[in-house]
């Protein structure tokens, strides 16, 4: 029995041995895991994946060198030393750090694309929102986002108390380069290059070797520090990468210049706990990492982005990279309304992990409260993806209470069953009567000021003409009716060709739907009419528009060119009168490319059509080939018309 144990055991240490040759940070375990938790010769991120030992790779380096064996010594300080722009703009450096790439990230989402001018509507917002970095987009990804990173640096990047303007660039010249050109206009301009550090990236995807990896960064950040001061260097699928090669790549672009080191979550793969313990592998084994920014990045393909930051958070990281509504690639990012106030509301809890007292009131990130409902809005508006009413913070149903018990609770306190007020990110709770039909421009104009919106001349009169109209059908208008007003007006119209005049529908339970519309051409200065049958008043009017726009199909599931891939209704307020606002998804099926519409409207048939509309002439940017139809009376004279008759 003595034998059998003493072999047990031996075998035992055989099998921890393993573990510790193959998993370089099975040495820093995670807290509340077993050490048979990591009884496994593969690395716990990258088995799934089958993927192989470092040993066994044909591309990677044969053997785990120097950083990649255990972590040495205790975490490093976290950097709280003021930047430039900290001491320029009067932040706190000690405060976290807010990236946001709603317009580069989050613009990825299918269906989420904006035109130049709303890129710009949304960078405005994010200045006023008090974001630190805006992640302009990806200047080499096309000449328009070149001119749009280019424009918002050369703007907003100009204001008295200015964002850093980012721009996103792969680890190659020509990106580096472009990039710089496109964010120098900023006052405080940062290029923010990457490069995967996964076995399965460096083996598939770039088909290169970790010597390979590590010269490349070198190379390219110190070519990007030579453009900016400031360069944030990220390690494509940091999660499934080896630890150990992390943390040697990470210090080789620090000592090639890098200022923030980004560590991304690429697929939404990791776990709060898992994240915190990788950040803290890095504040222990990173050269330099004491004297730059941390910063996290991530999806929530497991639904955890937001806890995962949170994590990091705890581990040392000091810059999130997030997105308004968390729109993004697949399931998207963490959504900046709910990191930010998860650190606002449990202030007490992150505040010794700031160096704070625990009852110290000062924020935590720049982030304007106020002002988050009113980027979510604007931000759903000129992107098409609504909200689920469900989601925290800015949903529909965030601040609702049905439960009877939960009302009672209410009523006698809101704490009782809400820990954040409506008001604190800007929403009205009571939402009363604003203005109506007697009232003038200049009341108009000071209620928009009120609501923190601010808009130039044209725009303003143009809102203001669609107010006068909506008094005139609704008796009270609300602040949510302002402002679903605004964001149609802010949608970049300069570029579409065509404008609905006219849309009217008969229909019924006998009758057959018909809808007859009418549609000005833009470029060719003509007025357009023309009528169709659906199997209902709306699907009528697009079809109707269809035929106008020169578009194919019988009928949206047969449509050979344009698929309408979602189609959502929501009220804007409680009542019958209520504005009824449409997003329209479509999809050209000759490229796969989504585009989106939306508009409101007292009559939902109206701002359905509207929104296809507006959707359709996003398409028509890029889809020269289509011809719209002549006006019918034209097409008859015109088959009439003989060449002999010239």
């Amino acid at each position: 029995m003595t034998q059998n144990l003493f072999v047990k055991l031996a075998l035992g240490a055989f099998m921890v041995a393993q573990v510790s040759a193959f998993a370089p940070h099975a040495a820093l375990r995670p807290r509340g895991l077993s050490r048979n938790s990591k009884a496994s010769a593969l690395s716990p991120q990258a088995a799934p994946f089958g993927l192989r030992p470092a040993a066994a790779s044909s591309r990677c380096t044969p053997s785990i060198r120097g950083l990649s064996m255990v972590a040495t010594g205790e975490p490093k300080a976290v950097n709280q030393k003021a930047t430039k722009h900290d001491i320029a703009t009067g932040r706190d450096p000690a405060r976290v750090k807010v990236f946001d790439t709603t317009l580069r990230d989050g613009e990825q989402s299918p269906g989420c694309s904006m035109t130049s001018e709303e890129k710009m509507q949304v960078a405005k917002q994010l200045a006023k929102l008090g974001v630190d970095i805006i992640e302009a987009g990806f200047p080499v990804a096309s000449q328009d986002d070149f001119k749009a990173v280019e424009a918002i640096a050369n703007t907003v990047g100009q204001l008295e108390n200015p964002p850093i303007i980012c721009g996103l660039a792969r680890a190659t010249k020509n990106d580096i380069e472009t990039c710089a050109k496109a964010v120098q206009g900023a006052k405080f301009p940062r290029i923010h290059t990457f490069i995967a550090s996964s076995d399965i990236h460096m083996e598939h995807k770039l088909k290169k070797t970790r010597e390979e990896v590590l010269a490349i960064t070198k190379e390219m950040v110190t070519l990007a520090r030579g453009f900016v001061e400031d360069v944030e260097f990220s390690a494509e699928d940091a999660l499934r990468s080896d630890w150990g090669f992390l943390a040697e790549l990470y210090s080789v672009a620090i000592e090639a210049g890098a200022t923030t080191i980004n560590v991304p979550d690429t697929v939404g793969y990791t776990t709060p706990e898992e994240f915190r313990n990788l950040i803290q592998y890095l504040r222990a084994n990173v050269k330099g990492v004491e004297d730059v920014t941390i910063s996290v990045h991530g999806h929530d393909d497991l639904g955890m982005a937001v806890a995962n930051f949170l994590g990091a958070v705890e581990g040392g990281a000091r810059q999130v990279e997030v997105t308004i509504n968390g729109i993004g690639e697949r399931a998207g990012n963490a959504a900046l309304e709910e990191v930010v106030m998860a650190l606002h509301v449990r202030k007490s809890y992150y505040n010794p992990l700031l160096g704070r007292e625990v009852e110290d009131d000062q924020a935590i990130t720049n982030i304007k409260l106020n002002e988050i409902y009113r980027s979510s809005k604007l931000v759903t508006a000129l992107t098409g993806m609504m909200v689920q009413p469900n989601k925290a913070i800015v949903g529909a149903n965030a601040f609702a209470h049905e439960s009877g018990i939960h009302q009672d609770g209410m009523l006698k306190n809101k704490l009782t069953y809400e820990i954040v007020d409506a008001s604190t990110i800007g929403l009205d709770s009571n939402d009363g009567i604003v203005l109506g039909k007697h009232s003038g421009r200049a009341a108009f104009r000071s209620r928009l000021q009120e609501m923190g919106i601010s808009l130039g001349d044209d725009d303003l009169n143009k809102a203001f003409i669609r107010f006068k109209d909506l008094a005139d059908k609704k008796k009270e208008i609300t602040n949510m009716d302002l402002e679903s007003l605004v964001n149609d007006e802010v949608q970049d119209i300069a570029a579409n060709r065509f404008k609905l005049y006219n849309v009217q529908v008969t229909c019924g339970s006998v009758a057959c739907p018909t809808a007859s519309v009418t549609l000005y051409d833009e470029q060719e200065q003509i007025e357009r009419t023309d009528a169709s049958i659906g199997t209902g008043p709306v699907d009528a009017a697009f079809q109707a528009v269809n035929r106008l726009c020169g578009l194919e199909g019988a009928g949206q599931a047969a449509a050979s060119q344009v698929k309408l891939l979602e189609y959502t209704v929501s009220s804007v307020t409680a009542g019958i009168d209520s504005l009824g606002e449409v997003s329209i998804r479509i999809m050209d099926l000759e490229s796969g490319t989504i585009y989106s519409g939306r508009a409101s409207d007292t009559d939902v048939v109206v701002s359905s059509t509207q929104a296809y509309v507006n959707a359709l002439n996003r398409l028509l940017l890029h889809r020269t080939d289509l011809t719209p139809k002549l006006h019918p009376q034209l097409a008859v004279a015109r088959a009439g018309f003989k060449e002999s008759d010239k």
